[in-house]
């Protein structure tokens, strides 16, 4: 077997094929909101984009998932290769892409099912309901094609193929924007024609994703491989909890912002729709410098994963604070471009009136004041995950959202109102920050006090025969 280039090629190179390839699959995932954000904004108007947000759930749970078992699979593949065991690698692969079909059927029955009961629970008014309902109705019939894709995209890059991975999230997002102003325009389909454009563009990306099956190097399936087994599984799940439970954590707040928004909105000159509107315009544009920190993670991953797995703790530690050195080149750009230009970024996203305008720039300057810091606790769990300690990853995946934010946008309203909401992002992000410092500094300390002990055994070992 040929050694593996994660374990000797120059790390900043081994980044840069992983990371950018990454980048740009994970910034498809927000460019396919984005661009039905913008083309509904255009045709529908600012309740169409109201309807977005309000559905905008379902798709960080379908993330979640696919987080969940593609992250976690990956992790394990990387992991598996490190220490030489390519039988266990295609195990953990071929139980993940069993489990994506597994979940993404499930949560397409639960979704439709439920679908009107969840819309109102997070936070649909009554103007915005029937939009929200039409577009949901069909965004879910993709999420299982989704879901496959998001997973496998990970397996993918573990593979050593960032760029294949890229290419398959890259069609669709092609696809759904040349389709998104034919439906909606041309055939005159509203909301309902960007919906359908979505669903398009993740099929084909799935078949192209599902391509790839025949076409690991690393990974040699049998059919013993996709036999589920349920304590493989277990370590699948355990390995992307951390990730997971991020983008659940995200999702909860997201529903519990929307609904803080609409009660505290009501008591304001800026009504119910207004808020609703721009909090998910501020948000979707923030899931695109997220999109970024992802990538540079996802990228990671496989080179931290495959170098802990062969005990070269240097490399590890590079490989982290290189890509912390990238999330903060990507951040101070969106700093300066959050406080300082965004009406023009709002202005993206159709028309609105004066109070529109006003409260969506208070929204952005306020709630992304902290958006320097917050990519480092994103890479930080990630890192965890990679090594295989999933605990500390959760932990760290949950502290912004959960423990921090959560509490705030529920507290902080009561003193301060609508205001509170805004607030409660930055002094969150600030938090999970400094949480994620303390943490990194220590494991990287103790791996490198553990590299030195090893180096100086071997070099005695060296010299007595």
């Amino acid at each position: 077997m040929t050694e593996n280039p994660l374990g000797y090629e120059k790390i900043s190179k081994l980044l840069k094929d992983f990371a950018i390839p990454s980048i740009m699959a994970s910034l498809v995932g927000s460019i396919y909101n984005i661009v039905d954000q913008i083309f509904i904004g255009q045709g529908v108007g600012y309740l169409g984009n109201a309807a977005t947000n309000v559905a905008y759930p379902f798709s960080t749970i379908c993330l979640a998932i696919a987080l969940l078992v593609g992250i976690g699979s990956a992790s394990r593949v990387s992991l598996c290769l490190g220490r030489k065991d390519p039988k266990a690698a295609a195990k953990a692969a071929g139980n993940g892409i069993v489990l994506m079909g597994i979940f993404g059927i499930i949560y397409l029955l639960v979704g439709e099912t439920f679908l009107s009961l969840l819309l109102k629970a997070f936070g649909a008014t009554t103007d915005v309901f029937p939009y929200a309902k039409q577009y949901a109705s069909i965004t879910l019939i993709g999420m299982p094609f989704l879901i496959v894709t998001n997973g496998m995209s990970n397996l993918i890059r573990a593979d050593g193929k960032p760029k294949y991975s890229m290419v398959c999230m890259v069609v669709g997002a092609i696809i759904n924007t040349i389709l998104d102003p034919i439906f909606i325009f041309a055939c005159d389909l509203g909301i309902a024609g960007a919906a359908w454009a979505t669903v398009i563009g993740q099929i084909f990306s799935f078949i192209l994703a599902l391509r790839y099956l025949w076409r690991f190097q690393t990974i040699h399936f049998e059919k013993e491989s996709f036999l589920l087994d349920i304590k493989e599984s277990m370590k699948i799940c355990s390995m992307g909890i951390s990730s997971s439970s991020n983008q659940i954590a995200v999702t909860v707040i997201q529903i519990i912002q929307y609904n803080s928004l609409t009660y505290y909105g009501a008591l304001t000159k800026y009504g119910t729709d207004i808020p609703l509107a721009a909090c998910g315009i501020v948000m979707k544009t923030n899931a695109i410098i997220l999109a970024i920190v992802v990538g540079i993670s996802q990228g990671t991953q496989p080179i931290i994963g495959f170098n802990y797995g062969a005990r070269q703790y240097h490399r590890v530690r590079e490989a982290y604070l290189l890509a912390v050195k990238w999330n903060l080149v990507v951040s101070t750009i969106a700093f300066i471009a959050f406080q300082f230009f965004p009406q023009s970024i709002i202005s993206l996203f159709g028309d609105g009136d004066e109070l529109y305008f006003e409260f969506a720039v208070l929204f952005m300057r306020t709630y992304l004041f902290m958006v320097l810091v917050n990519g480092v606790q994103l890479l930080s769990s990630s890192f965890f995950t990679a090594i295989g300690k999933s605990l500390k990853g959760a932990l760290l995946a949950l502290t912004r959202q959960t423990f921090v934010l959560i509490p705030l946008t529920l507290l902080l309203p009561l003193r301060f109102g609508i205001m509170g909401v805004l607030l409660a992002g930055p002094v969150a992000d600030f938090s999970a920050f400094m949480l994620s410092v303390v943490l990194v500094g220590i494991e990287l300390k103790k791996r490198r006090k553990k590299q030195w002990i090893l180096r100086k055994f071997l070099q005695r070992l060296t010299t007595q025969y």
